[in-house]
């Protein structure tokens, strides 16, 4: 297990209120010994314009699975800052829920790595994304 700090799905969810994360209705829905998943809706808060999921809410979900993973594997007063993010969008939602899952690259002293999938309800491919973060 690579997680330092214990934590339930939970207090991981109440983590979202009065923020982005409840806005956009993200829910962590399971921690595995090395994976960390959570849920979001394609629905009028998180599509675009023209009817697809918005890469913009892609990202979201990313950068809350990964800076919720890295600050897991963090101890005492330490936080985890993100520092660059990326995105490939490879297929298309329009509707239903999106399941990301996120999987340590790299989880050092000072800087962590961490790679998130998004699927569809198909569990197609549907965003790749890679997270840098730093510890503080």
């Amino acid at each position: 297990m690579i997680w330092k700090r214990s934590a339930t799905l939970d207090a991981l969810n109440t983590m979202g209120h009065d923020n982005m994360v409840g806005l956009l209705d993200i829910t962590f829905s399971h921690i595995g010994n090395e994976t960390l998943e959570a849920t979001m809706p394609v629905d009028s808060r998180t599509r675009q314009p023209f009817g697809l999921l918005h890469g913009g809410a892609s990202v979201v979900l990313a950068e809350t699975l990964g800076s919720v993973a890295g600050y897991l594997c963090t101890e005492g007063e330490q936080k985890v800052v993100g520092l660059e993010v990326n995105a490939n969008h490879l297929r298309s939602a329009r509707a239903g829920i999106v399941r990301g899952v996120c999987r340590a690259v790299h989880v050092g002293r000072r800087h962590q790595v961490w790679q998130i999938d998004i699927y569809d309800e198909q569990n197609k491919l549907c965003c790749t994304s890679r997270l840098t973060t730093s510890v503080v």
